[in-house]
């Protein structure tokens, strides 16, 4: 099978991969070996305590492991679509999401508030100048002095 443009693995590394991704024809999804002896081995022994529990027939040692090799390969398929698709995005576009999702470092700029002071609590209410000095005179004509 000749290999396209867009084919993710060259032609000289095919031949270290796993014989389970050889043989399903693989091309974007690219299992190590640990994860293609778990896709067929790991999968036969599986249906096969299942079918010695007799929680399954025996049918299911050949069945379960081809389901397993249908769902890879089918995965591998959407993998080329989204790939193909991604490949069809203008550069233009690409580089405006890319300006999008790039964060902005900068300094905002803020106008000057009256009523705050960095590291003073402000109060909401108002009191003026001249009821503070009257409740100080009659507070102290209250207590009898002066």
């Amino acid at each position: 099978m000749p290999r396209t443009s867009w084919a993710t693995l060259a032609a000289d590394e095919d031949h270290y991969r796993p014989l389970y991704a050889r043989l399903l024809g693989l091309r974007f999804v690219n299992p190590g070996g640990v994860l293609c002896f778990l896709f067929f081995e790991g999968v036969v022994a599986l249906a096969a305590l299942l079918a010695l529990a007799e929680l399954v027939s025996w049918w299911a040692v050949l069945i379960l492991p081809a389901a397993v090799a249908v769902m890879v390969k089918l995965n591998d398929m959407v993998a080329a679509v989204v790939v193909r698709s991604a490949a069809l995005v203008p550069e233009q576009e690409r580089d405006r999401f890319r300006r999008q999702m790039e964060p902005v470092v900068g300094r905002a700029r803020v106008g000057w508030l009256r009523h705050s002071l960095p590291g003073i609590v402000v109060s909401v209410e108002t009191v003026s100048p001249s009821s503070s000095a009257d409740d100080s005179t009659a507070g102290r004509s209250r207590d009898g002095s002066s």
